[in-house]
């Protein structure tokens, strides 16, 4: 039977959910219940030149630290080993073999740095360890390339050579491929390892099927106790522990695996969410860096089938390589679409130009204020504006939508007989309830003004586009923690609270600039207001 090991990460790439930050006693608990389990491989965490010593965490700068952490705990069954990302720790870095608590050494960079990193592996395996060299982002090697890189592999003769499915985007067939191109390729004594990631859902399936193949070979794959990694998360080592005891006769004691996650690892997953989610889901389909998804997600103004749009033109060549630069141009590019407003401009500039005006928002002073706000509209006989959302105890004449997600909900839940009539942008692709006006998008965006997309500001530049000359704004209360600064928890979007609160200050900021233009006076207690004065 050929054979076949486990590797364990879940102290190094589970990091990335806590910053490395474990805790000493949990770090060698966990190294020590792993080597009880039978584990054959523990990565004990990165090697970065960049940190300082810190003995609660698994990212240290050189080999020696990893003798401080692990001072006291005997080597037994598994063999120790670290990472090293390319470029983030010097040789120098790296004592002898012989002088650290670590056997291994895993060395990660992707294709582009190949012929510079390999030198550096090269000077790794000199110094006694065995060496593990990673082929990340994987799915960015065409099978020629592949076919390249084996040679120089050959040349070095690491310990194990692995296949890395950075971006989860492999499905059985592809690994299968991917596996033949190395098995048939690589001298006979290099091991093939398996790194999977979870964004398809199928981290535990290839794993699976990675075992399955026929080689006479050596092989490892990886996995971490529930999953634990970034983005969506990892092989779970329980589970892949649990097959290999039963389809090819291990004996891992997966009770350990449990007492890891029971005793360590659920108090950090209860905090730090890590596993299959929307976003990673995305990132995957689109065959792209997961950053850009976050990216326009966190804009908070994009439906998903618009960030689909967006992620779906970006060359093939910048896929994987993420450039906030490139991904920002071209959010603003989707968002421009042009169009001749001057009707639209027109109508709302006879209604609207001399009467007074309150721009309504979500807030909760909306709730709590009430009385005063509807005594003021009487009393003025102003005009009612809601800014992405129609309430319901407010009997607005307009609403203003700017974002293709208030959109959405506001299509989803308006009541059919509503009297007000609907102001968009010309970014909104509408599908249900039609614009009564439509303005031109990119006229109210100020390229210089920071955070220029945000609804507020677009309302009143669209506003002050119009002619008005003063605007009451009631709902702009700020930002002050997440669901508690809505007049209604429905208008809450998941993971709003972080962003939102930075956004108090470019908030600020944009009312500022504006306000040289156009008198902006608060009905309603905002954090805004304090410093516009």
């Amino acid at each position: 039977m050929k054979s076949i090991s486990l590797l364990d990460c879940t102290l190094r790439d589970g990091g990335y959910i806590n910053d490395w930050n474990f805790g000493h006693s949990v770090i060698t608990g966990t190294y020590k219940r792993l080597d009880a389990a039978g584990v054959d491989y523990i990565e004990v965490g990165f090697l970065d030149d960049r940190r300082t010593f810190d003995i609660n965490r698994t990212i240290q700068p050189n080999t020696n630290c990893y003798n401080r952490v692990f001072e006291g705990v005997e080597k037994k069954h598994a063999v120790p080993v670290a990472m090293i990302d390319y470029g983030t720790c010097d040789i120098s870095n790296v004592g002898n073999c012989d002088s650290t608590f670590i056997d291994g050494i895993r060395v990660i960079f992707k294709k582009e740095k190949i012929d510079t990193a390999l030198p550096f592996c090269m000077a790794v395996k000199e110094k006694g360890y065995k060496l593990f060299i990673q082929a990340i982002s994987i799915t960015s090697y065409s099978d020629l390339e592949m076919l390249e890189y084996i040679e120089k592999i050959n040349e070095i003769k690491p310990y194990v050579f692995s296949i890395v499915d950075t971006y989860g985007l492999l499905d059985n067939r592809k690994l299968t491929n991917y596996f033949n191109l190395m098995n048939n390729n690589l001298l006979p004594e290099i091991k093939i390892g398996y790194h999977a990631h979870n964004n398809f859902q199928l981290a535990f399936s290839n794993s699976i099927k990675f075992l399955a193949l026929e080689t006479q070979r050596a092989i490892v794959v990886d996995s971490t106790v529930y999953g634990m990694g970034k983005s969506a998360g990892n092989t779970a080592s329980e589970l892949v522990a649990m097959h290999m005891n039963e389809r090819y006769g291990k004996s891992y004691d997966i009770d350990q695996f449990l007492e890891i996650l029971d005793t360590d690892l659920m108090a950090v997953y209860e905090r730090h969410y890590w596993g299959y989610k929307y976003n990673f889901y995305i990132s995957a389909m689109q065959n792209c860096h997961p950053n850009y998804v976050q990216f326009l997600l966190d804009k908070k103004t994009l439906s998903v089938s618009s960030v689909n749009k967006i992620l779906e033109k970006i060359p093939k060549e910048m896929k994987l390589l993420y450039n906030q630069d490139y991904i920002e141009k071209a959010y603003l590019e989707y968002q421009s679409h042009a169009i001749d407003d001057h009707k639209a401009i027109s109508c709302l500039e006879k209604i609207l130009r001399g009467r007074n005006i309150v721009l309504l928002g979500p807030g909760n002073s909306i709730r709590k204020e009430e009385q005063k706000i509807k005594e003021y509209i009487e009393y003025s006989n102003a005009v009612i504006i809601s800014v992405n959302f129609e309430p319901a105890r407010y009997n607005c004449d307009y609403v203003f939508v700017s974002n293709a997600k208030r959109y959405s909900k506001l299509a989803d839940t308006t009541d059919k007989h509503s009297n007000s009539k609907l102001i968009t942008t010309s970014n909104i692709s509408l599908f249900d309830r039609q614009a009564d006006y439509v303005l031109n998008y990119p006229s109210l965006i100020n390229q210089n003004r920071i955070n220029s997309d945000n609804a507020l500001l677009l309302a009143v530049a669209a506003l002050t586009k119009i002619g008005v000359m003063k605007v009451q704004l009631a709902g702009f209360d700020g930002f002050r923690s997440d669901d508690k600064d809505y007049c209604d928890s429905k208008y809450v979007f998941a993971g709003n609270g972080k962003y939102n609160i930075h956004s108090n200050e470019t908030t600020i900021e944009g009312l500022r600039q504006l306000s040289e233009n156009i008198d902006i006076q608060f009905l309603t207690s905002s954090l805004y207001e304090a410093a516009l004065n």
